[in-house]
């Protein structure tokens, strides 16, 4: 499974790329705002900056809900950068944005999934990723996991080629489910991903290891 930080921070950013397990970038308007980044060109400077961070695919959400707009915008992002994938929503123009770009060539993540029906169109339309959000369908109290676990066996059965990106992860137990139920990348907050490393017999093997090197 393939790591993406969640999250528009350079320092977060580069924080986690020097762990060596990186492999891409997500964003979205909340995110850019949290940092202070506004406006067309800041923005677009903000997304150049971290795709020369990170060898790998960064996302960049479009601002609109039309087709036109949508398609003009996804066009502006994918300029940027080859590793520029944009990002669109889950709803009817969106689709019929992911098709136009599939057909010229621009990668897309269709996010904001929250049911097998709205992956199986994405996928149909040829998006490069789907993310479906585990936290917020938690949060609704449903199981975000079940749709990871729907949405692996229908790719698999369909052979859509489209990758599950595992999103709105709330805790390291997500990252290991979400791995564990076939999704191809999870995208996550840098406390989730270092908290993967965390454990109570670690911490006292290294306390007893440390305390015996005293003695040598």
């Amino acid at each position: 499974m393939k790591f993406f930080i969640d999250t528009g921070n350079l320092a977060q950013i580069k924080e986690a790329n020097d762990l060596g397990i990186l492999d891409g970038v997500t964003t979205n308007p909340s995110l850019m705002a949290k940092e202070g980044i506004k406006g067309e060109e800041a923005i677009a400077q903000h997304y150049k900056t971290i795709c020369e961070l990170v060898d790998g695919d960064v996302s960049a959400e479009v601002l609109s809900t039309d087709f036109e707009t949508m398609v003009e915008e996804g066009k502006k992002l994918a300029a940027i950068h080859p590793n520029i994938v944009v990002k669109v929503p889950v709803i009817k123009d969106g689709i019929k944005a992911i098709k136009w770009f599939t057909d010229n060539g621009i990668r897309t993540n269709c996010t904001l999934v929250f049911s097998a029906g709205q992956g199986i169109l994405a996928a149909k339309a040829g998006a490069s990723y789907i993310s479906p959000f585990l936290g917020r369908i938690d949060d609704s109290g449903w199981d975000g996991l079940e749709l990871i676990a729907q949405l692996r066996h229908i790719f698999d059965v369909q052979d859509y080629k489209t990758e599950i990106l595992a999103a709105s992860i709330r805790s390291p137990l997500h990252i290991i489910k979400a791995a564990e139920l076939g999704a191809d990348i999870c995208t996550c907050p840098l406390d989730s991903i270092v908290g993967l490393l965390k454990h109570p017999l670690t911490d006292i093997g290294l306390a007893k290891f440390l305390e015996d090197a005293k003695k040598m």
